[in-house]
């Protein structure tokens, strides 16, 4: 494994080939020593807006000797990268029912995937469209206010967050992730992601990467089917012995539950068939939206607009006791988009392309709930959050347009639209809303707090005239589906729930992370039998 050199800091105007320079004088070594030399991860400190600088870190290979030199050289910069256990599965014989993986988005994806290499020929059910029909029905929907239930922002081929920004940060340290990123990169994604720090895809560039993994899935021997719902699982004495879609019975002793953070129907389909679920914490709140020259100028200062710098992003937070506040999602020259998955309800989210060079930026900026907010129940978190959407449906006049209201108006306790430098980018979209009719008392005034103090660290934050558009309330799957160090459903054999909808993620990566678990899971088990 090769050497990696860190926190190596060069001023905005550097080269990465004078960064793999550096490296090289701080290991000491010649060009002609190594045998690659390459940058593995880029990031910008823009703590000092006088001194900005990006930070590289470098991988070097040597024919020999790479750990004695890491320990030889004493530096903290410096330093031997541990081998990684090979991603490539067993080779198994396929089975006489292959398993089945309920939902397509990123856990769904990649447990397919995984289970396709290792030679199982998985059964992929998801209850949407592929992703060129479910593109044309959200633009539709965008266009005339006319939703699809079964092909929208949330369900179909690539799942919630094809229709986003395309993140692909996480806070897990997981191997795997790496892993993933070669994946989507070899798969059509942009080579810059495997070395920025924050790397993202955009919406647009997703469609496609997609669509290529659908098809390595299927060279592979799997089987993928759109417009397939699950409506029951088969069970037998604590054990899963199928599914029921569109009225067919089929056979399986092993069930991937990776159903996102909205299949709200299927969830209590599956509670009433005994699936143990507990509630879960998440946030609800809006979308705030400013003009992206605004942030850049907050982030970077006199230096806004400097061609080697990105579209400005952020992420902010503010607590007080056992409750926070925090912008989630943040899109760069992004768009807020209608998300909803139900009729009658109004749902916002965040998108960017991948050039992010749309006007405005916007993000999710959420207060955290629980169960002591919205009650004990499993699905009483569901419910709240429908109770929201279907209220803001309503007060935006049932047209699918979205209840808003500028900061200056909301800081005051008034409602209305003083539009001046941010115009809304909700496609149906933006009436004067009353944000303290919407939610619950404790949500707008945490969300004035929160502005307000965000203000103080990003200068702009706080600008009258940035746009609130109500509700986001899709940040996260309001349960959790327990599991077992096998990650099987507790007291249920064979089935294994996974990513967002189970509670197990929270965004791109971390959900395809969990899905290549989740085949990892079901090929220990398989092979166990197999003894």
């Amino acid at each position: 494994m090769p050497l990696l050199i860190t926190d190596i800091k060069l001023p905005l105007t550097a080269s990465e080939e004078q960064a793999v320079e550096r490296a090289l004088s701080l290991c000491r070594l010649r060009r002609e020593q190594v045998g690659f030399a390459r940058v593995y991860k880029r990031s910008l400190d823009a703590r000092k807006q006088r001194d900005m600088r990006f930070i590289y870190s470098v991988q070097l290979s040597l024919p020999e000797g790479e750990e004695a030199l890491a320990r030889q050289l004493h530096s903290t910069q410096v330093r031997y990268q541990e081998p990684f256990s090979e991603m490539d599965p067993p080779k198994l014989e396929p089975l006489s029912h292959p398993p089945i993986v309920v939902g397509f988005g990123p856990a769904g994806m990649f447990c397919a995937y995984q289970l396709a290499r290792a030679g199982l020929r998985p059964l992929v059910l998801e209850r949407g469209c592929e992703i060129n029909a479910r593109a044309a029905a959200v633009e539709e929907y965008w266009r005339t206010g006319k939703l699809n239930p079964s092909a929208n922002v949330q369900f179909g081929e690539g799942g919630a967050g094809t229709f986003s920004d395309g993140k692909l940060t996480t806070r897990i340290h997981d191997p795997r992730c790496h892993w993933v990123l070669e994946q989507l990169a070899a798969l059509g994604a942009p080579q810059e992601i495997l070395r920025k720090a924050k790397p993202h895809i955009g919406t647009d560039q997703l469609r496609l990467v997609v669509q290529n993994l659908r098809r390595e899935i299927l060279r592979l021997g799997g089987e993928v089917r759109f417009q397939a719902q699950v409506q029951r699982l088969v069970l037998e004495q604590g054990k899963v012995r199928g599914v029921v879609v569109n009225g067919e019975e089929i056979s399986s002793d092993y069930v991937v539950l990776a159903l996102g953070h909205s299949a709200r129907d299927t969830l209590e389909t599956l509670l009433g068939q005994g699936v143990e679920m507990i509630p879960k914490p998440f946030s609800v709140g809006v979308r705030i939206e400013h003009p992206q020259s605004l942030i850049d100028r907050g982030l970077y200062g006199k230096l806004a607009g400097h061609p080697a710098l990105p579209p400005g992003e952020y992420q902010l937070s503010w607590r007080q006791g056992n409750r926070g506040v925090y912008t989630f999602c943040m899109c760069p020259g992004g768009y807020v988009v209608p998300s909803a998955s139900q009729p009658g309800t109004v749902v916002t989210n965040g998108m960017s392309y991948h050039a992010r060079d749309g006007k405005n930026a916007n993000a999710g900026l959420v207060v955290g709930v629980s169960p002591e907010d919205y009650g004990s129940h499993p699905l009483d978190g569901i419910r709240f959050q429908q109770t929201l959407e279907q209220a803001a449906f309503v007060m935006g006049g049932e047209t699918g347009a979205a209840p808003g209201v500028t900061v200056g108006r909301f800081l005051q306790h008034k409602t209305g639209l003083d539009l001046h430098n941010v115009q809304p980018t909700y496609a149906l979209g933006v009436v004067p809303g009353d944000l303290d009719a919407l939610f619950p008392p404790v949500i707008p005034a945490m969300l004035r707090e929160g502005i307000v103090r965000m203000g103080k660290k990003l200068p702009g934050f706080d600008a009258p005239d940035s746009v609130l558009t109500a509700p986001e309330t899709r940040t996260s799957s309001p349960v959790r589906i327990p599991r077992g160090e096998t990650g099987m459903a507790q007291g249920l054999y064979g089935l294994f729930p996974c990513g967002e909808g189970a509670g197990y993620a929270g965004g791109i990566m971390s959900a395809a992370v969990d899905g290549v678990r989740a085949a990892q899971w079901v090929m220990e088990e398989i092979q166990a039998i197999r003894k």
